[in-house]
């Protein structure tokens, strides 16, 4: 979508030339004889500046820019005046002007301050993207079967603006492969905002979503924009979309097909540019049985499923992953952090049901509270290094781990029968006194 600005100027010979500049300098320009009519024209569509002479009938400069910042906040206005002087351009800025100017004014220097709002405006909205993805941008890790798939087609949807509907299980990183498909495509110097639906009460989602006009509703003192607007050009996210409420999900399914928004109180469509991704843990087939997700808007959103593989089914990246968290953290707390052979095993061995959030926070953890940055199978959780009671051949955990918890379990059964008296728990063994006490040091095992 270009540039969008609207001339409001009363004086014919004035008007025509300022609009025949600017859209020689290649921008959308609108024209409007009085405050009235463009105060109608901003009110239908959506425009990145006005431009406008402070003295018209009807509705003069300082009235439109009131209205413009009550229906269009984001909507830059430049005022324009032949009497004005230095306490008039004080209020004007003062009332949220972005900028004064005295006529007559030369025309490549009012290209030079357009240009230079319309940067302003871009660098905005790129600090509202970047602050809403903070900490989201982390490298996709794996060389596994299952991640090379993922991988390609990431490379391959890119390309388009296509919707596409990430699934997968909790902590798989959903929300990194909706951003690598973001910051690969072309739209990646465009906004990119991300939606909990999760995480929003069904009330308040809609205004979330869409803005909502002053007065609306109880507490809305003013307009405000909803995220797919500050997505407009660039790309949104909508996380956990199986939790949007039913009433939702028919203006999400509109706002797919009209590629266009209304703000919660207006009157007007306002059309948008916006690149949808979708994500959920939910099985969308099974809600859509259950009544809880329409069938229309599943359908609409699938137009590229995506598919992200659970960590059990990709063990080949877990020492990756390890070691990419354990670097991570190592870079936080000034120290080198590494995986002894058996607490390695122990990792590639275990189900991961929380996947990669969990190996993420389990290493985490660890590089916390281990006592040396050489981490051993003793400092792992008991859940991962096996303990008495639990099976060493249940099929999920390593030769090497596994043995580490069978000679565990027999050492601390051979120092419960003979009451802590190593020599004689060493006989039982069948090994000396010294690696007995090896062993134990080893596993953090104490006599009593």
């Amino acid at each position: 979508m270009n540039t969008r600005i609207l001339v409001a100027e009363d004086e014919e010979i004035m008007r025509i030339t300022v609009v025949d500049h600017l859209r020689h300098q290649g921008w959308h320009v609108d024209a409007a004889t009085n405050g009235t009519d463009a105060l109608e024209c901003i009110q239908k569509g959506s425009y990145d500046l006005v431009l406008s002479d402070i003295r018209m009938p009807g509705l003069d400069g300082e009235k439109l820019l009131l209205e413009v910042k009550q229906c269009a906040p984001r909507t830059e206005v430049v005022l324009m005046t032949a009497y004005g002087n230095t306490e008039s351009a004080v209020n004007c800025l003062k009332q949220g002007a972005a900028d004064y100017i005295l006529k007559p004014f030369d025309l490549d220097d009012l290209t030079f301050r357009v240009q230079r709002l319309l940067n302003i405006q871009a660098i905005k909205i790129r600090c509202v993207s970047l602050e809403n993805c903070c900490g989201q941008r982390q490298p996709l890790i794996g060389s596994s079967a299952p991640m090379q798939q993922l991988l390609n087609l990431i490379s391959q949807i890119t390309q388009t603006d296509s919707t596409a509907l990430i699934q997968g299980e909790s902590g798989t990183g959903k929300e990194l492969v909706a951003a690598a498909i973001h910051y690969e495509s072309r739209r990646a110097d465009k906004p990119y905002i991300r939606v909990n639906c999760a995480a929003i009460p069904g009330e308040l989602l809609e205004s979330e979503l869409f803005g909502h006009e002053k007065g609306a509703f109880t507490g809305a003192e003013q307009t405000t924009l909803g995220k797919f607007e500050l997505a407009d050009q660039g790309t949104i996210l909508l996380d956990e979309i199986g939790e949007m409420p039913l009433n939702l999900q028919v203006k999400l399914l509109r706002v797919l097909q009209e590629q266009e928004i209304e703000r919660v109180g207006g009157n007007a469509p306002i059309p948008i540019n916006v690149r949808v991704l979708c994500a959920t843990a939910r099985n969308l087939s099974e809600e859509i049985k259950k009544g809880t997700f329409r069938e229309d808007l599943y359908y609409r959103l699938q137009v590229i499923p995506v598919t992200v593989p659970s960590l059990r089914d990709r063990r080949e990246d877990i020492p990756a992953l390890s070691r990419y968290f354990l670097q991570q953290f190592g870079r936080e707390r000034g120290l080198t952090f590494t995986l002894s052979t058996e607490a390695a095993a122990a990792l590639n061995g275990y189900p991961f049901p929380g996947n990669v959030r969990e190996l993420k926070n389990i290493l985490e953890r660890l590089t916390v509270l281990a006592p040396a940055p050489h981490i051993q199978l003793w400092d792992l959780p008991v859940e991962i290094r096996g303990g008495e009671g639990q099976s060493t051949e249940t099929g999920e955990i390593n030769l090497a781990a596994a043995v580490a918890v069978a000679e565990k379990l027999c050492i601390r059964r051979a120092l419960k029968k003979t009451s802590g008296n190593r020599t004689a728990a060493a006989e039982i063994l069948g090994i000396s006194r010294k690696n007995l006490w090896e062993k134990m040091k080893q596993y953090g095992i104490k006599s009593s």
